[in-house]
């Protein structure tokens, strides 16, 4: 036989095998094994399902396609290299195909963990709650989170390219187990909702232009400052989202997160889309005290420099610092005033506001709930963990009690979930005066800006 038909043959051989390893990647509901309170969304589920249906069938036909064309006059004029080239982009698809199976099996195969699982089915539920958006009239998308090694979260956003160019039908959120479970969970989690949602929104181009006017009418350090808005406007967005959802627990999760030794903390790098350690909470504390004025916020800003004081700095660092904080009131009321098209005329923080998670009145739900923690869950979760977050700011909740509690929040809500109960029905409970806290707000500021 001579070279050229026996490397055809082989190529074909190798082909055949690559649809015999994809008919091998069964649904992910004949091989996952999970309890129902640890189970994701059925809207999740199913997307995840579809979407690997598809993408199976879609390799499938180029696999035969290219087993035909092997044998077809064209393939059989052809020398080897050149079926070789097409044989390694079809082996690519397959692999792109591979890495999409395994972005999906990270989230579930976790939900079969004893404990682990029920856990991130709860944080579904926090997530799913922190992402619903008033004056957003849009079908928002399904979310899975899993839990992974590493010291920072991370989210893959819904209708964000999957390897092999899909798009992705599930936003995935990635958790560090070491925040499992403390008060940097909700933080981190509701920062990468805000993620999903900036997205949603279309947030960050058009605020990028808003940004770009501001650099154009400043000049000097006032000018370098609006850039570096400009450049972090991604991460900041998310982390005021967080901010609107958790109160001071979002600030005080972040101090968390990014609580490094002095040198991180003051390490400034425009190549980093998160602004440096320092300037981050102090922003984020900003967009919180612009949402809900109250010494709170500036009671944490100084327990941040306490913590991190300006002194010993160069010169070059502590003038951009003066500059951020010269700007960032105006910079936040230009966020905030931002009317994304998708919420129908409504300012950013206008939306923001309906929320309602000012400190007094995170503190009023907390007063309500203090001696019945076990009736948290009639809460929505985000504000649940507003709630406990604020409380342990103020002393109120014992970090080893604050822990328990989330513990069993999570457990609660995977458990409504798997019921598909409404929230707080669990137990055919009586809604309390205190949930009704929870609609109410001040919407009026930023309107005129």
């Amino acid at each position: 036989m001579n070279t050229q038909a026996e490397a055809k043959k082989f190529l074909t051989r190798e082909a055949q095998s690559l649809r015999t390893r994809v008919d091998r990647l069964v649904p992910f509901s004949l091989t996952m094994t999970m309890p129902p309170a640890a189970r994701v969304s059925d809207e999740a589920m199913a997307s995840m399902e579809s979407h690997m249906k598809a993408s199976r069938r879609k390799i499938r036909r180029q696999i035969d396609q290219f087993v035909q064309w092997i044998h077809s006059p064209e393939g059989q004029s052809l020398p080897v290299d050149k079926i070789q080239q097409r044989y390694a982009l079809l082996k690519m698809q397959y692999n792109a195909l591979l890495s999409q199976f395994d972005i999906f099996a990270d989230v579930l195969v976790q939900r079969s963990e004893s404990g682990t699982g029920v856990w991130i089915a709860g944080l579904d539920d926090l997530a799913s709650d922190a992402m619903k958006i008033h004056g957003y009239r849009q079908k928002l998308p399904p979310l899975a989170c899993y839990l992974d090694r590493g010291h920072g979260a991370a989210i893959r956003r819904a209708q964000a390219r999957l390897p092999g160019g899909e798009s992705n039908p599930v936003a995935i959120i990635r958790i560090p187990r070491e925040r499992m479970v403390g008060q940097g969970i909700g933080s981190s989690l509701v920062h990468e909702v805000g993620h999903q949602v900036a997205a949603m929104l279309d947030l960050v181009n058009p605020l990028r232009i808003t940004l770009q006017a501001q650099q154009r009418a400043s000049t000097g350090a006032e000018r370098i400052a609006w850039v570096c808005w400009e450049r972090w406007i991604s991460e900041i967005v998310s982390d005021a989202w967080a901010v609107s959802k958790l109160g001071l627990c979002a600030s005080l999760g972040l101090i968390g997160v990014v609580g490094l030794p002095r040198g991180f903390v003051f390490q400034v790098s425009l190549e980093d889309p998160h602004p440096f350690p320092w300037i981050r909470v102090m922003t984020s504390l900003a967009f919180g005290n612009a949402l809900h004025p109250d010494p709170n916020w500036q009671r944490i800003a100084a327990i941040w420099e306490a913590m991190y004081p300006l002194r010993k700095l160069d010169q070059e660092t502590l003038g951009l610092i003066i500059a951020l904080r010269a700007t960032l009131p105006r910079f936040a009321s230009l966020v905030l005033a931002h009317r994304p098209q998708a919420l129908g005329g409504m300012t950013l923080g206008q939306s923001m506001l309906r929320d309602g998670r000012s400190p007094q009145r995170i503190a009023q739900v907390w007063q309500a709930y203090a001696n019945r923690t076990d009736r948290l869950y009639e809460l929505p979760p985000s504000l649940a963990m507003a709630a406990i977050g604020q409380a342990r700011f103020h002393g109120q909740v014992p970090p080893e009690s604050e822990s328990r509690l989330i513990s069993k929040l999570l457990i609660e809500w995977s458990v409504q979930s798997s019921l598909s109960l409404p929230r707080g029905q669990a137990q055919s409970v009586k809604p309390s005066a205190a949930a009704s806290l929870q609609t109410q707000s001040a919407v009026g500021r930023f309107s005129h800006v």
